[in-house]
């Protein structure tokens, strides 16, 4: 990135997970389901479950309540049980989610900037002979 004064310096370790410093959050916030719902309550804040199932499209039920375990374990979103009748469960993203917010931003930059040079060398690779 033009102007980046951050240097990275790769890791002596030949273990993969000590090599690099990054896995155990690439492992944390980029699987399958943790950024949908992250942006999610980031956009939109407070949720109920039926509101995150009817945002994020073709999530499972199972799958959801999985996620959400995780993240509220991980501590990147906040858990409310309101003790009504019927009960009421709202997940908010927690402080710690929201310390997240500048990496999606620089991804939502990139992606805007080089998804449709990646397309391209998607397009170039599987139709070279």
């Amino acid at each position: 990135m033009a102007g980046d004064t951050t240097t990275w310096t790769p890791a002596e370790a030949t273990d993969p997970e000590l090599a690099c410093p990054i896995a155990p959050v690439v492992d944390i916030v980029f699987s399958r389901w943790t950024t949908p719902i992250l942006w999610t309550l980031h956009t939109h804040g407070r949720q109920r479950f039926v509101e995150l199932e009817r945002r994020i499209a073709k999530i499972t039920p199972k799958v959801l309540t999985q996620r959400l375990r995780q993240l509220e374990r991980d501590g990147l979103i906040v858990r409310t049980y309101h003790p009504e009748v019927p009960p009421r469960v709202e997940y908010e993203i927690s402080e710690l989610g929201r310390s997240l917010a500048p990496l999606f931003a620089h991804l939502a930059d990139w992606a805007a900037e080089n998804l449709d040079r990646v397309e391209q060398a998607r397009h170039d690779y599987d139709t070279a002979e």
